[in-house]
């Protein structure tokens, strides 16, 4: 009975893990993070927030790069970052001498992201490329699926209008060949 059952385990540990393989895949590089316009904590070192925003986008690209055909790989070079907002000091938005800084979001921080790309079919082959400056001008006027309490919601609703936009050729092709044929 245990040998049965570490085979089914091995055998949906296997399949699953030749899931993983066949999604799409993403890369992204972070060149001179230190030199990016806006990537300042509000409440937390600026080391950990840059990891925990990063590690966010990134996690994000994975789920929209889900989308594209399999075995195709996103491969970005980001050289700049300008999150939505301004950092200002507790005490320059009325919030007293003892707290920390705070992020106040208006109309004319808007969020930027600066990166080229490369989309790469199975062989390695780049299908397509382009280097793009991103930014969202009506980030507060639009609709964001995003709830409020999301780190990076503006970021990544701008990051999900782009890829959509950008590749919706690959993402209709994804959908119609897991369609059934009836």
């Amino acid at each position: 009975m245990k040998i049965l059952t570490g085979l089914i385990i091995s055998a949906m540990t296997i399949g699953l893990s030749n899931q993983v393989l066949a999604q799409a895949e993403v890369e992204i590089e972070w060149d001179k993070p230190e030199k990016y316009r806006d990537v300042r904590p509000s409440n937390e070192s600026r080391k950990r927030f840059m990891e925990a925003t990063f590690e966010g986008i990134n996690e994000y690209m994975h789920e929209l790069a889900s989308s594209l055909p399999d075995n195709q790989k996103l491969r970005m070079k980001v050289t700049d970052l300008d999150l939505a907002g301004q950092v200002w000091p507790a005490s320059f938005v009325g919030l007293g001498q003892g707290t920390s800084d705070v992020r106040v979001i208006k109309n004319i921080d808007i969020p930027r992201m600066n990166f080229s790309y490369q989309l790469l079919d199975t062989s390695g082959a780049v299908i397509q490329q382009a280097d793009v400056d991103l930014k969202d001008m009506s980030f507060m006027d639009r609709g964001n699926r995003f709830f409020d309490s999301e780190s990076l919601r503006y970021e990544k609703n701008m990051l999900q209008r782009w890829f959509k936009q950008e590749f919706s050729v690959y993402i209709d092709q994804e959908i119609a060949n897991k369609e059934p044929v009836t």
